[in-house]
């Protein structure tokens, strides 16, 4: 399979193909994101609660999020591949930003970052292009800054907020990205925002009217057990099969019926009645 290049994912929505975007942050799950067909791949800081079990994307580091999109890369060497920028990796200067957008790309070659707001970070947005470093927006519900939000919640609900959305989306393509995600934003909203922009539009929980979806891995195929968000489609529930598998195994090695014959390295025919000697000093 050929990796999408960015003119590829221009030429799909151009032509009216989605893009199927999906999180992975280990090389197992790259494997099979990469097996099954994925356009993309988005390294995200979704890791911080998926993986390490905190309770939000602030705590997440530099050194975890590049740790992971080298794991990532390893197993989908042929998927468009996007690090997600960690809360501080770019809100402090242009000159931050960038360095720290670079590091995503020299140790652990993904093809662009992402990060996340519309005007206030346009700047960065701009730094980060001028670099030549594929930038990635994210607007709507942006998790690293949800409390400024009043929490994880829909965005452009109203006329006036749905206004303040666009004026994100459209100052996050002037700024030079090249691909914006619109999170927990209504389709009425994500529609407009698609219909002018000439960048593609990709949705997580915004509706179906863009160019492209993403989901959390962790979400899709029922691993991630503290909450459901409402837009969530689940295709598995990987929760309850491991989770039975391992009460199967407690019940078996509680009852001795594992490890089975079949389970076991033999010694050598006629090496056992040797061994027992030497052992017993005969």
């Amino acid at each position: 399979m050929a990796k999408k290049s960015l003119f590829d994912l221009y030429n799909m929505k151009k032509q009216g193909e989605k893009i199927a975007w999906l999180t992975s942050y280990d090389f197992p799950t790259a494997q099979f994101a990469e097996a099954a067909g994925l356009d993309m791949i988005l390294v995200g800081d979704s890791l911080g609660m998926c993986v390490y079990g905190y309770n939000g994307t602030v705590p997440v580091t530099m050194d975890q999020c590049i740790q992971h999109c080298q794991a990532v890369r390893r197993g989908a060497p042929n998927t468009f591949v996007v690090g997600d920028m960690p809360f501080l990796s770019y809100q402090t200067t242009d000159a931050d930003a960038v360095y720290n957008a670079g590091r995503f790309l020299k140790e652990a070659d993904v093809d662009a970052v992402k990060l996340e707001g519309g005007v206030r970070v346009a700047d960065r947005i701009r730094a980060i292009s001028d670099a030549g470093i594929v930038a990635v927006g994210h607007i709507g519900l942006t998790p690293q800054s949800s409390g400024l939000l009043g929490g994880h919640k829909a965005q452009g609900r109203t006329a006036d907020a749905a206004k303040l959305t666009v004026e994100d989306a459209v100052a996050v393509e002037k700024a030079g990205a090249k691909l914006i995600l619109v999170e927990a934003v209504p389709p009425e909203v994500t529609a407009y925002i698609t219909k002018i922009l000439t960048i593609p539009v990709l949705s997580i929980g915004a509706g179906l009217p863009c160019d492209g979806q993403l989901l959390i891995v962790s979400d899709l195929i029922g691993q991630f057990q503290a909450f459901t968000p409402k837009f969530v489609k689940k295709y598995a529930n990987v929760a309850e099969v491991v989770t039975n598998a391992m009460k199967e195994y407690v019940k078996d090695v509680k009852g001795s019926k594992f490890p089975a014959d079949e389970h076991t390295y033999k010694m050598v025919a006629g090496e056992e009645e040797k061994f027992l000697k030497l052992m017993n000093g005969k």
